[in-house]
């Protein structure tokens, strides 16, 4: 075959089989010499075997294994054949092992229990459950009756492939051929029955196993309830937990299960439960409930659990250290979080790939993208190459500070190292390049996206769109809109509110309505920042009425308003010159305590006071302003130099500055 220049030709490597042949014609007789050649060399039972499992290359034994039965020198025993099965297993020599078995069945050797088990799971460790379903069919071919644990073997290479329609059958058939199951199989029929989400069955076959006199161990019930946690059942397992004997790895099912909905009092209560009734909680007890109160910021009750954990005499690994790491980082207490780091150091535990990739992830978060990068080629040091983890958390920390040089670079360098990116690393880049306006070269990378067999998502697409609006280009967003949807890529509130904001700012509201209505019809909810984007949009050209309306109804559908929302309706009122209610509205809400004014809230207030009202109650309101510790800006003293001239007929400018700078 001839190759073009350039081209590469990759051939799937198969292993060689293993080509050997046994003389096994019984009517084939030595002669006198070959068989005084055979008696001066016989072999031992034991020598053969001590060879065998010697032998690390599995040629060499073959070889050695077929040498001696052509020979004649040694006839093959059931400890022989299954010695060598066993190495092929090791070796997934599926064709060498049947090949085997059909020598054995030539020579009148009957296949063990033990070496059918073998046969089995070399089918199971190569996912071919349904082969070694047909080759327990072909048992009694081999001299081999159905034992419980060859079912068990079978059952077990079934259930790794979620075979689930398969499993039911088989354990009738052990029913039928008089064996009774035994907690293994009980094991394996309650993991079965819990994958496929049957846990009502699976509490009947507990409650089947306690009348055949086999009491549940930790195993089954640990299954039960992990299964019920994963289908959200959490206070159903909580109640099956009271009603039998207590193990460590069931409560940890448990806690599993209320971390994972953030109920941590319960996770807590637990913790304490197990201690009442003599139960050591392990390091996996406590790194769960660590890990989920790092995650929900309370840093300080994770730190007091870690020195519960201690007293306790339980030694923390790479997990607790990881999630407490993670947990400071997440608070913005970079410092603390290295003194774990130093801590997890002196504990005599070296740094994993996930350790690391939380130290550059929580740099990233608090700014200290330099730092970051310093610590993944800390990590090409110490031998543990950064991963697309590694690479995505950092173009990520450069893409929110605009670092188009920093993204770039690294970009390169994961390229590189062949490491491929992911749809973070794709959607950070995606985002730094618009920051800078480079939507061409955002718009190819999506496009190589899609080619590269990692599609675009939503929140890549929310990127580009972002960045089209903030820069005006609207028209393009709404394009991109589209695109997205070819992609597949759901557009959510997010997309719908970018595009609101762009169209807002750029006057084009009837195209902003028709969006807005375009969300309610396909009953997308609205957040905070919807509301406040409409509320915008109404109060530009002075709806106050229909602003009002909206945010009426905002508030009946729970949403709180924040001080954007608040600034937005006081700025309409004074824009229509109702400032006398936009002042009410300023002291109500501020002595309710909801809301605290801020520059822009004083700043719209006086510009109303200082069109609608006058130059003095504006000063007023300003001196207010300045006790509250609020200094006024270039805008709001733009406002009030803009009114002053405006009133010189009324008020000598002199007066009115003496006014202004004495308070101020």
């Amino acid at each position: 075959m001839y190759l073009r220049e350039g081209r590469s030709l990759l051939l799937k490597v198969r292993k060689p089989s293993i080509p050997f042949i046994l003389n096994t014609n019984p009517l084939l007789k030595p002669n006198k010499e070959s068989q005084t050649e055979q008696n001066q060399n016989q072999f031992e039972e034991s020598q053969v075997l001590n060879v065998l499992k010697q032998e690390p290359n599995i040629s060499l034994a073959l070889h050695y294994f077929k040498s001696i039965a052509n020979s004649n020198s040694f006839k093959h025993t059931l400890k022989t054949y299954q010695c060598m099965v066993h190495k092929l297993a090791l070796e997934s020599e599926i064709d060498g092992i049947q090949y085997l078995l059909q020598q054995m069945k030539l020579e009148g050797i009957s296949c063990s229990e033990d070496l059918f088990v073998i046969v089995i799971d070399s089918y199971h460790q190569k996912g071919l459950g349904e082969q070694a379903l047909k080759m327990f069919y072909r048992i009694k071919e081999f001299g081999c009756e159905p034992t419980v644990k060859i079912y068990n073997h079978v059952l077990d290479a079934l259930l790794s492939e979620k075979r689930f329609s398969m499993i039911h059958p088989i354990y009738g058939n052990m029913k039928r051929d008089g064996l009774e199951p035994n907690l293994q199989t009980y094991n394996i029929l309650l993991k079965a029955l819990c994958m496929n989400n049957k846990i009502d069955s699976a509490c009947k076959l507990i409650n089947e196993m306690a009348s055949v006199g086999y009491s549940p161990d930790a195993m089954c019930y640990t299954t039960i309830i992990s299964s019920m946690c994963k289908l959200g059942k959490v206070e159903e397992a909580r109640e099956l937990v009271m009603r039998f004997r207590s193990y460590v790895s069931v409560y940890n099912a448990l806690i599993s299960g209320f971390c994972g909905e953030y109920k941590l009092k319960e996770a807590l209560g637990l913790l304490e439960e197990m201690l009442v009734e003599g139960l050591d909680p392990d390091v996996r007890t406590y790194s769960m409930i660590i890990s989920s109160l790092s995650s929900v910021g309370n840093v300080e009750l994770s730190l007091a659990v870690f020195a519960k954990m201690f007293v306790r005499g339980c030694s923390p690994n790479i997990y607790t250290f990881s999630s407490l790491i993670k947990g400071y980082f997440m608070a913005g207490k970079v410092h603390e979080a290295f003194d774990f780091w130093n801590q997890m150091i002196r504990e005599g535990l070296e740094a994993n790939v996930v350790v690391y990739n939380t130290v550059i992830h929580g740099l990233c978060l608090n700014g200290k993208v330099g730092e970051a990068l310093s610590v993944s080629y800390q990590m090409e040091e110490n031998g543990c190459p950064p991963n697309v983890t590694s690479y995505s958390s950092l173009i990520n920390g450069f893409a929110k500070v605009s670092d188009l040089v920093g993204a770039s670079e690294t970009w390169n360098r994961m390229m590189t190292n062949g490491c491929h990116p992911n749809v973070v690393a794709y959607t950070s880049m995606v985002d730094v390049l618009c920051r800078h306006c480079m939507f061409d070269q955002a718009h190819s990378l999506i496009e190589k996206m899609a080619l590269e067999n990692c599609s675009p998502n939503t929140v890549t697409f929310n990127a580009f769109i972002k960045g089209l609006c903030s820069s005006g280009r609207i028209d393009w967003a709404i394009k991109a809109l589209d695109q997205m949807r070819n992609y597949g890529c759901a557009p959510n509130i997010i997309t719908y509110n970018e595009l609101l904001d762009g169209l807002i700012k750029v006057n084009r509201l009837e195209e902003a309505f028709e969006l807005v209505r375009e969300i309610e019809e396909r009953g997308i909810e609205w957040n905070l920042v919807t509301y406040n984007t409409i509320l915008s949009g109404f109060c530009h050209p002075g709806m106050l009425d229909v602003a009002l309306q909206l945010f009426g109804k905002m508030l009946a559908r729970g949403i709180k308003p924040d001080a954007i929302t608040f600034n937005i309706i006081m700025f309409t009122y004074c824009k229509r010159g109702k400032v006398k209610i936009a002042v009410q509205l300023f002291d109500r809400i501020r002595a309710g305590g909801d809301w605290h004014p801020d520059i822009i809230s004083y700043t719209s207030l006086l510009w109303g006071l200082c069109n609608w009202i006058g130059i003095e109650e504006a000063i007023s309101h300003l001196n207010k302003m300045i006790n509250e510790g609020i200094c006024p800006n270039v805008a709001t003293w733009h406002v009030l130099i803009h009114c002053l001239f405006n009133n010189l007929g009324h008020l000598g400018p002199i007066h009115i500055l003496d006014d202004i700078l004495g308070n101020g």
